[in-house]
């Protein structure tokens, strides 16, 4: 089943007298439970696309549609909305909030949504990914690979339709990388995940289902 599809996207800057093309009539489409890699040189639209699939970001032309709903007719608080309760984010900066331990960084995002997070199903994600006993540790705490599962774990809890990870294992050593991957691998596989993940190694996207390649603005 389809459950992204980008239809002729488009982001341009203009800067100074010269148009600078960040996507450029981009077409994609994504699987219900299928894990993509987003690669390409630096500057080739990756983190574009993933902000503009994610709704932080607005197009210039085209159209982004997440389980049916085409996300730019929504309004800016309809759009934060449908990206809270739709859309997990993982990025390469943990981005916890150093005054919360794991717990409450993890259910931080539902309780912005007036929702309250079932215990045991924190518990189940933060056991599955390797942090149960973790979590009433703060940030400062904890491993670089530890806060990244706990930002994988914050992204999960509201059982987003998609996954946007941007660089994931990119603050991290080879070991810790490897084992985030095998934790986002485990997403996919436990709660049919879909995934897409932008990185600079090879390795790490020959794991994927799929590698769409950027480069300047375009799939090639």
């Amino acid at each position: 089943m389809e459950i992204i599809a980008v239809c002729d996207l488009k982001k341009y800057y203009e800067t100074g007298s010269q148009t600078v093309k960040a996507l450029d009539n981009v077409n994609l489409t994504v699987n219900s439970g299928e894990f993509v890699a987003v690669v390409g040189a630096s500057g080739s639209g990756k983190t574009t696309l993933l902000n503009l699939l994610g709704g932080i970001d607005y197009p210039t032309e085209g159209r982004v549609i997440i389980d049916g709903q085409e996300i730019y007719l929504l309004n800016d608080e309809e759009r934060t909305i449908f990206r809270r309760r739709k859309i997990g984010f993982v990025f390469q900066a943990y981005n916890l909030i150093p005054i919360l331990n794991v717990y409450d960084n993890v259910t931080l995002p539902m309780e912005l949504d007036g929702k309250r997070a079932e215990p045991s199903d924190v518990e189940d994600i933060l056991n599955k990914l390797g942090i149960l006993d973790k979590k009433y540790a703060f940030p400062h705490q904890l491993s670089g690979g530890q806060q990244q599962r706990a930002a994988i774990a914050r992204a999960l809890v509201s059982k987003p339709v998609i996954l946007l990870a941007d660089e994931p294992t990119g603050n991290l050593d080879s070991t810790a990388g490897e084992e985030v991957l095998q934790l986002l691998l485990d997403a996919k596989e436990v709660y049919n995940q879909t995934i897409l993940m932008i990185t600079h190694n090879g390795d790490y996207a020959r794991t994927a289902d799929r590698i769409v390649q950027l480069k300047d603005g375009r799939i090639v």
